[in-house]
């Protein structure tokens, strides 16, 4: 499912949508994919997974976060990258990439499905101001020398 979909509440068709699914289904886990991950289908929207049992209200969802995973043509998304959630599925475990929100949450937040992971840890930019003022003057060279390619090509 497109991301969009989980997190709008100011529309009208959202919010009861998601309420009806929440009522009258157990919306018990949503996996939350990197983005471009369906970019070679002619997707290129975030996407979601949802798994739920038709007859029974939601009580608690567990969502499990591959958002920051970089996939690519070269570099797709595989069955390896489903490792620990296949691991931790059984008992809906916790982990650096997954965590449980309550429906009563959900319903405080005007039924905001969206994934925001509370357990991913920050990863600290440890590169120095030269380092970086480095990489940004090389780009820089790289762009110079496709505009002047880009320019000749015209001319």
């Amino acid at each position: 499912m497109d991301e969009g979909v989980l997190f709008r509440t100011n529309e009208n068709a959202f919010v009861p949508t998601k309420r009806k699914l929440l009522n009258e289904c157990n919306l018990w886990c949503i996996v939350s994919l990197p983005p471009k991950v369906f970019v070679n289908a002619g997707a290129a929207s975030k996407t979601n997974l949802l798994f739920f049992t038709k007859g029974e209200p939601t009580k608690e969802i567990w969502y499990y976060d591959l958002s920051d995973l970089n996939v690519t043509k070269k570099q797709p998304l595989t069955l390896a990258h489903f490792e620990e959630f296949f691991q931790l599925l059984p008992e809906r475990g916790i982990s650096e990439r997954s965590w449980r929100v309550s429906v009563e949450v959900i319903v405080a937040k005007n039924y905001d499905l969206k994934a925001v992971n509370p357990n991913r840890r920050e990863k600290e930019d440890t590169r120095t101001p030269e380092e970086i003022i480095s990489i940004i003057e090389s780009e820089v060279e790289e762009i110079k020398k496709i505009l002047s390619l880009l320019k000749e090509k015209g001319a």
